[in-house]
């Protein structure tokens, strides 16, 4: 007998969140690229009038976006850009961006000696929360596992209380009954 349960995963609960946030016209940010799949998630939700940047430190990941963008026809509303995301300040005006999503850990079927560190993921989320309108959204997933992503997710879970309460709101979603270090969702909402 087939099991028809979901099952369901960090990046699902992140886009049902999404999907209530993200309109037409929006302005967003893809801070961690990886293989492009929030990219062209974020770019079908803002529509033709809207624009989603992309920034990933490796240029495997940027090929990987720009072509997954490119069969899906929506180059057109997207720009990807091979640098950090502790630099995405560079980039845009503060106050202009609805929602910035980054998934921590390391390139899917990629290199696993390289992933998000974090220095440059705690400033990386102090510049995005800057940049967000007053009703933005930012969303992170921590990946982490085998031998890293341990110290970086530690790192965040001790950061992200300090935010003031004032002006955002966090919310951690962590999985509490599965096993072998499951992905934790967050989302922070800017002036709720």
């Amino acid at each position: 007998m087939a099991d028809n349960r979901k099952h369901f995963s960090a990046l699902q609960i992140i886009q049902h969140v999404l999907r209530e946030h993200v309109q037409s016209g929006d302005i967003c940010i893809d801070a961690t690229a990886g293989r492009g799949r929030d990219t062209l998630f974020l770019a079908e939700l803002v529509g033709e009038s809207g624009h989603v940047t992309a920034f990933d430190i490796q240029q495997e990941a940027v090929d990987s976006t720009r072509l997954l963008l490119e069969q899906n026809g929506l180059l057109d509303r997207t720009k990807i850009i091979l640098d950090s995301h502790s630099n995405m300040n560079a980039y845009f005006t503060p106050g202009t961006v609805s929602c910035i999503t980054f998934n921590f850990g390391w390139l899917p079927k990629g290199n696993h000696h390289i992933f998000t560190q974090k220095e440059t993921s705690i400033r990386a989320i102090a510049q995005g929360l800057e940049l967000l309108k007053p009703d933005g959204i930012m969303t992170l997933i921590l990946y982490y596992g085998r031998e890293t992503g341990f110290e970086e997710r530690d790192a965040l879970l001790e950061y992200l209380p300090s935010l003031d309460s004032s002006l955002y709101t966090v919310v951690e979603m962590p999985f509490v009954n599965r096993q072998n270090c499951p992905p934790i969702p967050i989302v922070i909402f800017k002036g709720k």
